[in-house]
């Protein structure tokens, strides 16, 4: 049977698991690059793809066509969820660093109460009493904090599996009817905390999550430098993660 329609057919077997983990190892890659762009330099992308690879090689184990997802989204999930796992299991953020991520959260939300208004990097910057540069030093250092936050956040489906934040950013996985009002629920969330931030950072969250662009080509878009780009998505992402989690404790 060709991989085509193994794959359409949602059926793997003993003899065509090899075919399947071989047509889908690129998106191992694909989602190990992703999150390593919001990581330290010193943690290796080859070390991600080779957690990705034990998380695929799960997913064509415990894959079950009658849950309803397709078996794309499925390995999606578990390709990233063994990334994250392993990436939590080494606890590689420094306690410095988390310390750094929580006093600006702290400045952002006190900020934000205060102006009745998203703060901007200046204003932040000098409630801290560091400079500009400073600031934007200090939110390079904590960029992958808030990834680990938001992979957090999401819904439990029937499936078992968990529909994560960013996954509903960008419109992906597959839902069963049970869930299908959680997930329209947790969308509106969503919508309410983007319309809360400023409009570049905005922009950046649906060129990045929705269009799926680079920060290469989202500079281009944006006419600033690849690391300018990046700094604007540690903020977008910061802000994101501090109202989604707000918004949610309200909904609890």
């Amino acid at each position: 049977m060709a991989i085509k329609q193994v794959t359409e057919e949602i059926e793997i077997t003993t003899e065509n698991r090899e075919e399947v983990i071989k047509q889908y190892s690129p998106m191992i890659k694909y989602v190990a690059n992703r999150i390593a762009m919001r990581l330290p330099p010193h943690i290796e992308v080859d070390d991600l793809i080779s957690v990705g690879v034990l998380g695929l090689i799960d997913a064509t184990t415990k894959y079950d066509p009658t849950r309803g997802a397709k078996f794309k989204t499925y390995a999606e999930f578990r390709v990233r969820g063994a990334i994250l796992d392993e990436l939590r299991s080494m606890d590689w953020v420094p306690r410095s660093v988390r310390q750094k991520a929580s006093n600006v959260d702290s400045v952002v939300q006190k900020l934000q109460s205060k102006l009745g208004r998203p703060p901007e990097d200046e204003e932040v910057a000098g409630e801290m009493g560091i400079s500009l540069d400073q600031f934007f030093d200090t939110l390079n250092e904590t960029k992958s904090m808030p990834v680990l936050s938001l992979e957090g956040l999401g819904i439990a489906k029937e499936t078992g599996e968990q529909q994560s934040l960013l996954d509903c950013l960008a419109g992906k996985g597959d839902t069963d009817p049970q869930t299908q009002i959680r997930l329209n629920e947790l969308k509106e969330i969503i919508a309410q905390a983007i319309d809360t931030l400023p409009e570049k950072e905005r922009l950046m969250i649906s060129l990045y999550y929705y269009e799926e662009l680079t920060m290469k080509e989202i500079g281009a878009v944006l006419d600033v430098t690849e690391s300018r780009v990046s700094q604007i998505h540690s903020k977008a992402v910061f802000r994101l993660c501090t109202e989604l989690k707000a918004l949610i404790a309200e909904e609890i």
